[in-house]
């Protein structure tokens, strides 16, 4: 039998029967609730106009608050979480909260269309870091610095103000004394507890099926029965089939109601991570023990992209494009999938096995990550991940690269070189790695190995980048590998010898 969906929103409990199994969250707002404040602007997660706030009960009794595009969520993923939009900020005495009271002074919108998508974006931060209700506690607040504010807003684009008093507005809303938050926390928590579902919720509309097991087990039996189902995780990428293709899903299993695949574990050999965890929350993870990763984290599409996007999602998709695979690649991921016959792993790279085709059976899916540690021999492990694209986040990569090996003195132990956007899938390059192992490191071995890429890789042509300059970046990228890791006298990160290398961003 369906069930209606339930979730909290306007301060009441919402119940939903009569919505497609794909009807956006975007268009129930508009259309339905009539809170009409959230936009639609590009219909595909890029320019933020309809980013919302929803809120999850977390692991330690409370909710967590986070930032996501409502035109590719679809409203089914709703059930038994809590939706905020611009409309809920108003005060009880018609005031403006501390955020939308700061972008009033500091000039942050003009013609106003982004801006209750930004609004959100910097309520997200605001209510992260706490809230101010007085002019004392404006005194010993910590503002978060203006990189982290960015980063909070890379998912919403503004074509009038050029982000500066934007920016401003959002330092200035922590020292802006203001009213309560416009949600109860605690009572909140409660009410989302009331919500929670024991078994797997089922929802039909139209003679379409929208599931959300609560187990591993539910999701291998469901397909089992049903291989064609299509699963949905983030909704990332398959809410644009929709919204873009116009395409008909079928039937829809959705896995974020699945504890087993929220976890994450680190142990003296494996940091294992389920596919259900947010690429936000992989990326924290996995920087612990790889810094290297932080930029790669943070030019991951948008934050309101990697707070619901999911790791699993991105490596089951496999696109060749993918920025998250190339770096997993080399450092030895392994993938964990699971089935009707139970799990099996593998090495992530011989996932793929050519375009849009991946080495599982039907009714199989991934069910996690298994990224080694950096512990013994690999405390030595130099890696470095770079990404070339048009704009520093929220873009698509031309060229990501990753490389690791582990030093051993000046000789070259178990290189690893992975490339997205060279292939037609994530592709490791043989020739090169074969040029380096066990060879000494040094300039020479470096060029040679650039030479080697030539007879790993032969990309294509698209609007993102030529075939030539594919290459040639990739060979530049390779020997800034070099630069960055030589045994004597390394180059800071980012300290590039242009006259050498002659590395040309992509503008």
């Amino acid at each position: 039998m369906s069930q209606p969906i339930r979730f909290y929103h306007r301060n009441v409990i919402r119940e939903v029967s009569n919505a497609s199994t794909t009807r956006t969250v975007l268009q129930y707002l508009r259309e339905d609730a009539r809170c009409t404040g959230t936009k639609e602007g590009c219909a595909e997660g890029d320019c933020g106009a309809c980013t919302v706030v929803i809120g999850e009960p977390d692991a330690a009794g409370g909710v967590a608050f986070k930032a996501v595009n409502a035109c590719i969520q679809f409203l089914p993923t709703l059930d038994g979480k809590a939706l905020f939009t611009v409309e809920d900020l108003r005060q009880p005495d018609g005031s403006l909260h501390p955020v939308q009271q700061s972008l009033v002074e500091c000039h942050g919108s003009q013609c106003g269309f982004c801006t209750p998508g930004f609004v959100m974006s910097m309520w997200s931060l605001y209510e992260k870091h706490g809230h101010a209700t007085n002019a004392k506690q404006c005194a010993h607040k910590t503002v978060p610095s203006r990189e982290e504010i960015s980063n909070a807003l890379t998912g919403n684009l503004c074509r009038c103000t050029g982000y500066k008093p934007i920016v401003d507005a959002a330092e200035q809303m922590f020292t802006t004394p203001g009213p309560k938050a416009p949600v109860d926390v605690e009572a909140l928590a409660r009410t989302l507890a009331s919500l929670k579902r024991d078994d797997t919720f089922h929802y039909e509309h139209a003679g379409h099926r929208f599931d959300a097991p609560r187990t591993v087990e539910a999701l291998a039996q469901l397909k089992a029965e049903r291989p064609t189902t299509r699963i949905l995780a983030g909704s990332t990428d398959v809410g644009l089939w929709v919204t873009k293709q116009m395409r008909d899903l079928g039937d829809i299993v959705y896995v974020g109601q699945i504890a087993e695949l929220q976890r994450c574990e680190t142990s003296d050999e494996w940091i294992e991570i389920g596919a259900g965890v947010t690429v936000e929350r992989a990326y924290a993870e996995l920087a612990k023990q790889y810094p290297e990763l932080t930029e790669m984290w943070q030019r991951f599409a948008s934050l309101p992209i990697r707070n619901a996007g999911t790791i699993g999602g991105n490596v089951a998709n496999g696109s060749p494009i993918g920025d998250s695979m190339p770096g997993l690649i080399a450092l030895g991921a392994r993938v964990v999938l699971h089935g009707a016959d139970g799990e099996r792993e593998m090495p992530l790279e011989d996932l793929y096995l050519a375009y849009q085709k991946r080495d599982m059976a039907e009714h199989e899916f991934v069910a996690g990550l298994k990224v080694p540690t950096r512990t013994g021999a690999r405390a030595k492990l130099q890696f470095r991940t770079y990404k070339l694209s048009k704009r520093f986040d929220s873009d698509i990569s031309a060229v990501c690269a990753a490389f690791s090996f582990i030093a051993d003195g000046d000789m070259i132990r178990e290189p690893r070189i992975a490339f997205g956007g060279m292939a037609a899938t994530p592709k490791r390059a043989a020739h090169a790695e074969a040029v380096l192992d066990d060879a000494l490191w040094h300039e020479a071995t470096a060029q040679a190995a650039m030479l080697a890429l030539g007879k790993d890789y032969a990309p294509l042509t698209d609007m993102r980048a030529s075939s030539n300059y594919r290459l040639d970046t990739a060979k530049s990228l390779m020997y800034r590998f070099w630069l960055e890791t030589r045994p004597h006298d390394p180059l800071p990160k980012h300290a590039l010898d242009v006259r050498a290398i002659q590395l040309v961003e992509v503008q």
